[in-house]
């Protein structure tokens, strides 16, 4: 019994060092110059369509939704449809290493930017969602989210 109570203690305190362990791969990879090992560390789709749900709430606010025939839901319906190609286009691996590194740069005002030194707080949120902010909180931070995805950790958004 005992020996089932050290591997259930084994098991959560290694769960719980698992993100951290992420964020240590995380830093080595937005330093090398080479996205390919960023990119097993990033969900794209999951980025992207968190940050359309942050642009069409931003939308709602500057265009309210009225009728589909009318000129201002055209314009509407046009600035969506733009907005997701170029939120696409935009969005990409080396654009997060830039994002991440320009983050960890104003934080810290290293260069090279070194993410573990511009982390501020890291933890979970979650069971599968890990927080990370980068840079103190009353000054602008970013977070990134990261979301366990099968048998890995993944940013699936960052905020800025």
């Amino acid at each position: 019994m005992r020996y089932l109570v050290y591997l259930l203690l084994f098991v959560l305190i290694a769960f719980g060092v698992w993100p951290y362990y992420s964020v240590f791969r995380l830093d080595s990879a937005l330093g090398q110059e080479d996205t390919a090992e960023l990119a097993k560390l990033v969900d794209l789709p999951a980025i992207r369509h968190n940050f359309k749900t942050r642009v069409a709430a931003g939308a709602d606010q500057l265009l309210p939704p009225v009728d589909p025939k009318s000129t201002m839901g055209w314009i509407r319906q046009n600035l969506e449809r733009l907005g997701d190609s170029a939120l696409d286009q935009a969005i990409t691996v080396p654009w997060v290493r830039e994002t991440l590194r320009q983050s960890v740069a104003e934080a810290t005002h290293q260069n090279p930017p070194f993410l573990l030194s511009g982390i501020d707080f890291a933890f979970f949120e979650s069971y599968n969602r890990f927080l990370i902010r980068i840079g103190d909180l009353g000054h602008n931070p970013t977070h990134v989210r990261l979301t366990l995805e099968g048998t890995d950790w993944k940013i699936t958004d960052i905020i800025r």
